[in-house]
């Protein structure tokens, strides 16, 4: 069986460990990386043995899928372009600027019969995925993911920057519509909003607790879903799982149930060549994407409805200082 070509579109700082992984497998031909910056390109081609585009049109042209690892406000077009020219498309969150252009990626992948996986990356944490089976009916989740400031990243806001990650994994283990959102947030070092909290109400009764900071002294990526049996703890700095819950139906001489409590911990894994993997089987296999286009679309209108919470509420107390 003949390879399957792959090429990278952006070999910035995410896109050249991209392009790492596919000219790592066998099963792959790396056939070249794609960036407006020829320079870079070729500096990346040239330690991984292949060909250097200045114009991505000229890359697509010879391969069977891509990553499209460019800034948020590129996506639509070249994801559109590659899907018109047949070619499988794994894009990086957060998948679009607007509901209706990633809506209308969804349905060109549709009618292209092409793999359109989006790149939520925490979906491929093994802490994450060995919840898989575990979870029955969250109840309450509480997340906090805080980074240091970095300049890379801030073409979006920190919603979409990080906390767009744990709205994927809150929606993912959930299965609810969402009946209301509330949200706070503020710029510190950036011209954009740089840390916020949003309260998620779910249609079957959950709330979730969100919070992400990318001006934080220390970074903190923790997890914490509580159900009417269990209750998790998710460290994935320390890629470990705190798991709690009642012992059957025993209870110690003071009437209190008893709980038992264990741990697991994972070796550190690479969720990136995972992800990778996945969207290559599901082109081979036909087998849905772990992290579809439609679960990047349901994100975003997440990250929107925060965005556009914080604006009212930032708004309002401009006008009420101004007032005073």
């Amino acid at each position: 069986m003949s390879k399957l070509r792959a090429g990278v579109i952006g070999v910035g700082y995410l896109g050249n460990f991209h392009a790492q992984k596919y000219a790592a497998l066998e099963d792959i031909e790396l056939v070249g990386v794609a960036d407006a910056n020829i320079e870079r390109a070729k500096e990346i081609a040239s330690e991984l043995s292949t060909k250097a585009f200045a114009d991505y049109s000229d890359l697509i042209s010879q391969v069977d899928l891509v990553s499209i690892v460019v800034p948020t406000d590129l996506h639509h077009s070249i994801a559109r372009d590659c899907l018109n020219s047949d070619v499988h498309i794994l894009l990086e969150k957060p998948v679009t600027i607007t509901v209706a252009e990633a809506e209308e990626l969804i349905d060109l992948a549709k009618k292209k019969n092409r793999v359109f996986q989006v790149g939520h990356l925490e979906r491929f944490n093994p802490a994450i995925m060995a919840l898989d089976g575990k979870m029955n009916n969250p109840m309450y989740v509480e997340s906090h993911r805080l980074a240091p400031f970095k300049i890379r990243g801030t073409d979006v806001n920190v919603v979409m920057d990080l906390m767009i990650h744990d709205i994927d994994i809150i929606l993912n283990l959930v299965q609810s519509e969402i009946k209301s959102v509330s949200a706070v947030g503020v710029p510190v070092l950036s011209g954009d909003v740089d840390i916020a909290n949003a309260r998620l109400e779910f249609v079957n009764g959950c709330v979730a607790n969100v919070t992400a900071s990318r001006v934080s002294r220390e970074g903190m990526r923790k997890l914490r879903i509580f159900q009417p049996d269990a209750y998790f703890s998710i460290d994935y700095n320390d890629r470990e799982i705190t798991m709690a819950s009642k012992k059957n139906d025993e209870v110690d001489d003071q009437g209190i149930p008893v709980i038992s409590v264990g741990k697991e911990n994972f070796e550190q894994a690479d969720a990136l060549m995972s992800e990778i993997k996945a969207f290559i089987d599901s082109i081979k296999t036909g087998k849905p994407p772990v992290v579809s286009g439609e679960d990047g679309k349901r994100a975003l209108e997440v990250a929107l409805t925060i965005n556009k919470d914080i604006q009212i509420t930032n708004d309002a107390s401009q006008v009420m200082a101004m007032s005073q």
